[in-house]
């Protein structure tokens, strides 16, 4: 295709016509500037079109900027017209845009190698919605909601703006150190509301003088101007944030957008499992007395798991809390499990299905991981509190039809009175009134199936154990939430076993072996001989 490179300058003669090449000036180097002019493949409709420029100083500078258009020119083969087409109208774009710069070669042939469109920039924006629809058709609608939220709620606003091909590790950092930085603000902003409330509230139960009523109206003035309670952003949602985020670089290597990835050297600190916690004694008089949990996950002991089971038997939906309880269902689990999966024979429940809510909306989906899909061993008094559920509901189902009232044939376990789905809530919500009712030391629902690895512990089990009957993907995260678990309730089980053996007396101080010489007697026959309450006398 015809080019080349050419000066020309913008004088006019007397009538305001451009001179063009008739200025008798050009002769003159230092006049008029370098101006270049190339030949494009024809649009799409066949109409001709070329790419200009001028401007250059030089007539080198020209024959470098001409020189770029050729290559970029060159990138199709020669019997590619829809490849020649691509490549002139990208062309034919930057020639209207006197500013824009000429195209980098090596990252157009990437481009155009990869079916990429040539025209636009993409911005990381843009990558985050093209790999949220991606997801939307693979994965279920859960997962895809809590990267929507990572999404919209940080990633968009603190990265969305960059060009997607120069986003770097110092970008993302930079973006993860703002979070830190926010979070030291709302914490203070927090603080600095406490006070104020402790300020603009009137402890006693008199009405204020009102000399401090005016004082009390001034103060809550104050506090309505301040910022309202924020959270902050912990360390396991930052986590997320960037498991989402490398995700989607992922994606756009897969691509071919990008080849690096700069979320996986974003260094923002190990996120620590919330870990499991037993409610011995001691910290359920604690918990009584300050109303204060000792931390984030509370485990019951099977003493304490025994009184909630007494308090839920008269409850409709008793069976899911004793199978939740022994087995540790995920809620969703409890709640989708079908009757056509209890095999009665061999005692064993296959989870195949789960009823989570998306929203507030409940939908059924797959397990939540492939492993999750298996096969659960049930033992004898399970299997007979299961019957007895079944036994129920169709007592329920054949009263409702007496009565003329509907009722759906869902096949699940677990439902309504009139047979249709139970929404996930409504387990959780029954949970929290027998808890309440029976006075317990407080543990989510959730918590019921960090009890079932307590129980594997009780029943002998080891980590590895508890780590089949819960299902996980790795041993790792197994011995992360439960290890502290397991040693905790060894140390317990320790302690019974050492206190199940009976003694005749208690040593105050030092070893068992001076207890002679430190205790009194426990008791003495009529030769003034001791005796021992527990062993016979010789």
């Amino acid at each position: 295709m015809k080019g080349s490179t050419y000066r020309r300058c913008y004088c006019r003669d007397d009538d305001g016509k451009a001179l063009g090449k008739t200025c008798p000036q050009l002769s003159s180097r230092r006049h008029g500037v370098y101006a270049v002019r190339q030949e494009l493949p024809a649009r799409g409709d066949g109409t001709r079109r070329s790419f200009s420029r001028s401007g250059y100083d030089t007539a080198k500078k020209a024959q470098e900027a001409l020189d770029k258009v050729r290559a970029l020119l060159d990138l199709p083969d020669s019997d590619d017209a829809e490849g020649q087409v691509r490549i002139g109208d990208l062309l034919e774009e930057v020639s209207r845009d006197k500013k824009a710069p000429i195209p980098d070669l090596t990252e157009t042939r990437r481009r155009f190698k990869s079916g990429q469109k040539l025209t636009d920039v993409m911005t990381v924006g843009d990558l985050l919605d093209e790999w949220l629809e991606a997801k939307s058709k693979s994965r279920r609608a859960t997962t895809v909601n809590g990267y929507r939220s990572r999404v919209e709620y940080h990633l968009r606003g603190g990265l969305g703006h960059h060009r997607l091909e120069r986003l770097n590790v110092g970008h993302c950092q930079a973006f993860f150190d703002g979070i830190d930085d926010r979070n030291e603000t709302i914490q203070a902003e927090n603080e600095a509301r406490r006070e104020q409330v402790a300020r603009a509230t009137w402890g006693k139960r008199s009405r204020p003088p009102a000399a401090e009523a005016q004082r009390l109206a001034v103060e809550r003035a104050k506090l309505e101007e301040m910022p309202p309670f924020r959270r902050i952003t912990g360390q396991a949602t930052k986590h997320d944030i960037r498991r989402a985020l490398r995700t989607a670089l992922n994606f756009a290597i897969g691509r071919q957008y990008i080849t690096f990835n700069p979320a996986a050297y974003v260094d923002i600190g190990s996120a620590k499992r919330p870990k499991g916690m037993l409610w011995t004694a001691e910290r359920v008089a604690r918990w009584r007395e300050t109303g204060v949990k000792p931390g984030p996950v509370m485990v019951w002991t099977p003493a304490q798991l025994g009184a909630f089971l007494d308090a839920a038997e008269a409850h409709r939906l008793y069976a899911f809390y004793h199978l939740v309880a022994h087995h540790g269902l995920r809620r969703g689990e409890g709640v989708g499990q079908d009757w056509t999966n209890v095999n009665w024979e061999a005692r064993t429940i296959a989870v195949a299905r789960e009823i989570v809510t998306d929203g507030w909306t409940p939908i059924e989906t797959d397990p939540k991981t492939d492993g999750s899909a298996a096969a659960v061993k049930l033992d004898r008094e399970t299997m007979v509190v299961l019957r007895a559920h079944r036994k129920r509901q169709a007592a329920e189902k054949a009263a409702r039809l007496e009565a003329r009232l509907p009722w759906t044939d869902t096949g699940k376990m677990f439902t309504r009175e009139d047979g249709t789905w139970l929404h996930p809530e409504m387990v959780s919500d029954g949970f929290r009134e027998i808890v309440a009712e029976a006075d317990l030391p407080p543990i989510n629902l959730r918590d019921l199936r960090h009890g079932a690895a307590a129980l594997v512990k009780a029943g002998g089990g080891d980590i590895h154990d508890a780590k089949a009957k819960l299902r996980h993907s790795t041993i790792a995260l197994t011995s992360d939430t439960y290890m502290e678990l397991f040693e905790e309730y060894e140390d317990e089980l320790t302690e019974r076993a050492a206190a199940a053996v009976p003694r005749a007396r208690k040593a105050s101080s030092g070893t068992a072996a001076h207890a002679p010489l430190t205790q009194e007697p426990a008791s003495r026959g009529e030769a003034g001989e001791e005796t021992s309450p527990d062993l016979p006398s010789s």
